[in-house]
């Protein structure tokens, strides 16, 4: 078999050869699906925010709460969503359901996006290292030739030193890229946050002041869907 066939000194630099593929596509996928999460969830433009944020304070107002929440409905960007979780949950009172959508938002956005850039940051970390394995075996296969070879060819150092350098290369040309792209996700992170707590705090002031002007029955409508517990998982 070819394995068989094989030294361990080759099992071994084929071995980390194949971790370093496995950490950056790792690495890469994470950073796509933040990169993708981070665009379905947020607004392209403040343009785009407040034409929709227009059309939900004209029907709070109103004290169209059902029709606010079919209006956001089936919509994946985070403001829609807390809009119609705080709608659906405006039984519980003002300050328990702008208390209850943020620990949702917070859950299920956030946290989410912080634990695959803890994978990233992870792969960052570690290509690196596997590299310098790498370069510290093929540096052993060196001195191991050095010393077992009563004439030592050019040739066959030149292996050896070649995996040495090759897996500190591969393992910086993974970890540099990636520290690039999460700075740019962790901006594009930093403006839907701010482009959230915009359209939160907008949404939020009108909010209150349509719950004061309800009715209390129009307020217990939405009574069976304000479990916390027994809500859908409208964020995720």
């Amino acid at each position: 078999m070819l394995v068989a066939e094989m030294s361990l000194f080759d099992i071994i630099s084929n071995g980390t050869y194949f971790a370093l593929a496995s950490v950056a596509l790792w690495g890469l996928y994470c950073i796509v699906i933040v990169w993708t999460r981070v665009n379905q969830k947020r607004f392209k433009n403040e343009e785009q925010q407040d034409a929709f944020m227009d059309d939900v304070e004209q029907m709070l107002e109103a004290g169209d709460f059902e029709g606010t929440a079919e209006y956001c409905d089936g919509d994946p960007r985070a403001i829609p969503q807390i809009v119609e979780l705080a709608v659906n949950h405006r039984s519980l009172g003002y300050k328990k359901a702008r208390q209850f959508v943020m620990d949702r938002f917070q859950r299920d956005v956030m946290s989410d996006l912080e634990y695959r850039l803890s994978w990233v940051s992870t792969v960052i970390k570690s290509a690196p290292m596997i590299g310098l394995f790498g370069t510290v075996f093929g540096m052993m296969g060196a001195f191991k030739t050095l010393a077992t070879a009563e004439s030592v060819e050019p040739s066959a150092l030149a292996d050896d030193i070649n995996i040495a350098l090759r897996t500190t290369a591969c393992g910086l040309a993974i970890a540099i890229p990636l520290m690039i792209l999460v700075a740019n996700v962790n901006i594009r992170i930093a403006k839907m946050e701010d482009l959230v707590g915009a359209g939160l705090a907008r949404f939020m002031a009108v909010f209150r002041d349509s719950l004061a002007k309800a009715p209390q029955g129009d307020r217990r409508s939405a009574g069976p869907a304000a479990d916390p517990m027994a809500a859908h998982n409208k964020l995720e």
